[in-house]
């Protein structure tokens, strides 16, 4: 039988990050210590983990037919692999950052200087559409660095929280790109192995759905069931079951968790009351 082969960052965050979706899609893994490939005991699936910055090759190679990996990676080393989900993790951007002590005013500040980057392709193409020249010095690895030691006057590096900046007294002061983990897919996937990745791929959706909806459960006054079902419906309508208390209905739905605190002022000034909202495991729709 076929099996569809992904690849996955070999440690860190995204590691974890990619193998916990796997869970919550069902999708169990045999996955010993130090395995550089894992089958799957449920879904026909083979993962290989892999070094981060070597899976754009993989992928264009066809080695795999898929890949959860940042967004960032694929744009620096390829714009030849599709994204076909974007998956909401590991969120991060690359950004431009000096030392506190750099008068910084426009991007034109950086004319003539040296930046110290990981991202070579992703600063050039930034830079170029900005009519600006720099001095680049690639560093793979402590980027942010660079300036204290004299290497460089500026860098380009992924940025999370911020908190490395600062502990390295650099300030964040433009954005190149957003970026967060993302399905990809090979150019020559093997026909076969098709269903398989629509099949991890709807799996995916339902648990990406569920991760940015809650269940609600509320009581309203029968006249009010109308104005507060017009607030709700997520999905196609409602669920409206009569109390035993005469006059009242309890109104069942699901909200989005982006517009969660807006849609409660809505419904208590509609009339809502007892409101209780669950978190939703999966969402098949």
């Amino acid at each position: 039988m076929s099996k569809l082969k992904i690849a996955i960052q070999k440690s860190g965050r995204l590691h974890d990050d990619s193998l916990k979706m796997l869970k919550d899609c069902g999708i169990s893994i045999d996955n010993g210590k130090d395995q550089l490939k894992a089958s799957s005991r449920n879904f026909p699936l083979e993962v290989f983990y892999l070094r981060n910055g070597d899976i754009p090759q993989y992928l264009k190679d066809g080695v795999v037919d898929a890949a959860i990996i940042g967004e960032n990676v694929l744009i620096e080393k390829t714009r030849d692999i599709e994204i076909i989900e974007s998956l909401g993790f590991s969120k991060c951007r690359v950004s431009l950052a000096v030392p506190k002590s750099f008068e910084f005013r426009t991007i034109e500040d950086l004319n003539g200087k040296r930046v110290a980057t990981s991202y070579p392709n992703t600063l050039k193409q930034y830079l170029n559409s900005k009519d600006i020249s720099v001095q680049t010095h690639i560093i793979n690895g402590s980027v942010e660095i660079a300036p204290n030691i004299g290497l460089a006057d500026a860098i380009c590096d992924i940025v999370s929280s911020g908190s490395t900046l600062f502990k390295n007294n650099l300030e964040e002061v433009e954005i190149i790109l957003k970026s967060e983990a993302v399905l990809a897919v090979s150019p020559i996937i093997n026909t076969a192995v098709k269903p398989i990745l629509e099949k991890l791929q709807f799996r995916i959706q339902s648990v990406l759905k569920a991760r940015s909806s809650k269940y609600i459960l509320l009581n309203a006054p029968n006249d009010k069931i109308q104005a507060i079902s017009n607030i709700l419906p997520v999905l196609k309508s409602p669920t409206v079951l009569p109390l035993a208390e005469e006059g009242w209905s309890s109104i069942h739905s699901v909200i989005d968790d982006n517009q969660f605190w807006e849609v409660i002022d809505a419904l208590k000034d509609a009339g809502a009351e007892d409101i209780l909202v669950c978190p939703i495991e999966k969402m098949v729709l």
